[in-house]
């Protein structure tokens, strides 16, 4: 039997089976036996890795090998990240993930990494346990799956869940030997969080008032769901030099925060008469915008790429998207391995160019003056009652302390969707849910019973703004407890301040900025601060951040804030906002925004003690 006895079918099924079968050892004897040829079909020597010989096949992962090896043949030299994803792809780690457990114990050095690609984050030293994501498609799940949850929480991790600053659930202090238990139970329940950590594509996030706001241009649940297919079903979408984030943004009353995202996508309207830039005639209608960069913890929002594109264009285009970042991302450097790196480096107009080269038809340009402006955004329209479509319902927005639930509070919610609405749970990037398709005779009843639960639902209370990632309490990055710590600072101001309207506050613990401290009107980043001769915990707080039609990175305007002080400055900061602001209906950012950064020092300072 020699090469030209076999299909090329056969062929390649051949190389691809003796590059993933562990015998590349045995390679100079196979080939021998078959007759085949291993320069021909790039598999290498028998001396060659296995992650070397995968570089030149057709197996999915084989562009990210390609894309390290030409880094290296430039002169880089690949973090140890890479070096371990070369040598074995994470995803086929599951028998070693079931091996740890079998022996109750976690993982080390890259295996960490590993491991999270079944959403599973080994979270020591702030807790000897695994945290859990999960993953849903714009952070919208049945009933069903919210109680499923809190069972897992109950039965093996802490009894609560988390909602995250990406539409979704994390459960916390999970046992070494009950992972691949956790991770069973969720695909059980059709809740598949594949690569929902390390260097893959996040939680897919879309507006929460998705297919019931009265205002939006377009329904954007099915594209958040073809997205996450997408990357469930294509093997080539994990294994990134980073992680990656994508949003779809309806033009409904709440915004999706997509301009924080990789990829943003944004409905947009298209009048009668307009002309693209290759002179062709636009049909009227609603299309997408997509912004590509944004990454706030790196003070920089995504910016519009000039392309209009069809529904059906988008997943497509972001599918090209990521393999042309997968292609340039750099593997040798983790601090400049995002999207945004690669932008800088080329510039928007040369990265449409490379992404369109991947697509079968060119792509449609139109500046973003030709569109319909966007409608006003609620900011705080998470919060609260709200009428919905179709006329006659309405959802609400549950305030979470800082995004955590019970288990009995998450029966509860899962139990009030189902008697007074449509049994749809709806989470959003600022760590709440909403509960939708209530009818208005209703209203009272769910009240009451979101009281019941130790919940609420006002817009004007401090925590219906409140945001904190995890903190030093479940995090080995963060400088503080960011949880306790923005808790406390309800607990103090809520009884002595009444808000017209919900100010944001953005606890976050460390630089990776997992609460957005930047977008926030109050933006709190994690520190170590010196008293005397001890270090605490503290912040440097910043003001003025927000997102979409007011987007703007926040402004630091007090340095090294030791935590026991952040209630009380909080509370200067606000009282002077309330005292000083040119009209009742003048919004914190519009404040904020009309003084310098020193006038603002003086203005929230505290005041000289006088004998």
């Amino acid at each position: 039997m020699n090469d030209a006895d076999l299909t090329e079918e056969q062929k390649n099924y051949l190389h691809g089976f003796v590059a993933g079968s562990g015998v590349l050892q045995l390679l100079p004897t196979f080939a021998g036996t078959l007759g085949l040829s291993l320069h021909g079909a790039g598999i290498g020597s028998a001396s060659a890795s296995g992650a070397a010989a995968a570089a030149t096949l057709t197996c999915p992962e084989a562009i990210h090998f390609q894309a390290q090896d030409q880094q290296t043949a430039a002169g880089g030299k690949l973090v140890p990240e890479e070096v371990a994803k070369r040598k074995r792809f994470p995803l086929d780690q599951w028998d070693d993930l079931a091996r740890h457990a079998a022996e109750g114990r976690f993982p080390k050095g890259t295996d960490v990494l590993a491991f999270k690609y079944q959403g599973l984050f080994y979270v020591a030293p702030a807790q000897d346990a695994y945290m859990c994501r999960l993953r849903f498609a714009g952070g919208i799940l049945p009933s069903f799956q919210l109680r499923r949850v809190a069972d897992i929480a109950e039965s093996w991790g802490g009894g609560y869940a988390d909602v995250t600053t990406r539409s979704n659930l994390q459960v916390r202090q999970i046992k070494a030997q009950d992972a691949v238990r956790v991770v069973e139970a969720l695909h059980e329940a059709g809740i598949v969080n594949r690569g929902s950590g390390a260097d893959n594509i996040r939680n897919i996030t879309g507006c929460p008032t998705a297919g019931i706001d009265p205002q939006e241009l377009y329904d954007t649940r099915p594209l958040s769901q073809q997205m996450h297919h997408y990357i469930l079903n294509h093997r080539e979408m994990y294994g990134l030099p980073r992680k990656f984030n994508i949003a779809f943004d309806g033009g409904g009353t709440i915004s999706a925060v997509e301009d924080t995202n990789d990829i943003g996508f944004s409905a947009v309207r298209v009048g009668e008469g307009k002309i693209d830039a290759d002179g062709k005639p636009v049909a009227p209608g609603v299309y997408f915008r997509m912004a590509l960069g944004g990454i706030t913890g790196h003070q920089d929002f995504a910016r519009d790429s000039g392309l209009l594109l069809t529904a059906d264009e988008c997943v497509p285009v972001a599918a090209a998207v990521v393999r042309v970042f997968i292609a340039e991302g750099d593997r040798t450097d983790r601090k400049k391995a995002r999207l945004k790196y690669v932008l800088d480096r080329w510039g928007h107009a040369k990265f449409i160019v490379e992404t369109e080269r991947l697509m079968p038809a060119p792509l449609r340009r139109l500046g973003l003056e030709q569109c319909e402006p966007r409608l006003p955004v609620d900011k705080h329209g998470h919060i609260g009652f709200h009428p919905q479509s179709p006329a006659g319902f309405w959802y609400v927005g549950v305030t979470l302390p800082v995004g955590r639930m019970r288990v009995d509070q998450m029966r509860g919610l899962a139990d009030i969707a189902d008697r007074h609405g449509s049994g749809s749970i709806r989470l959003t990037v600022w760590q709440n849910l909403l509960i939708s398709d209530i009818p208005a005779e209703r209203i009272d009843a769910v009240k009451a019973e979101i009281e019941t639960l130790g919940l609420g639902y006002s817009a004007t209370s401090v925590r219906a703004g409140l945001v904190a990632c995890t903190g030093a309490a479940g995090c080995k990055y963060a400088a503080a407890h960011t949880k306790q710590h923005a808790m406390e600072a309800a607990a103090y101001l809520e009884p002595r301040l009444k808000l017209d309207a919900a100010v944001n506050i953005h606890f976050t613990g460390c630089h990776h900025s997992c609460a957005q401290h930047y977008m926030g009107d109050l933006g709190m980043l994690g520190t170590q601060v010196e008293v005397g001769d001890d270090l605490v915990e503290g912040y440097h707080v910043f003001v003025g951040g927000g997102y979409g039609a007011e987007q703007g990175v926040g402004r630091e305007v007090f340095h090294g804030v030791p935590a026991t002080d952040v209630p009380l400055l909080f509370e200067r900061i606000l009282r002077s906002y309330l005292e000083h602001r040119n009209a009742p209906d003048q919004t914190f950012r519009e404040f904020i925004r009309r003084h310098s950064s020193e006038q603002l020092a003086l203005l929230f300072e505290e005041p000289a003690v006088t004998s």
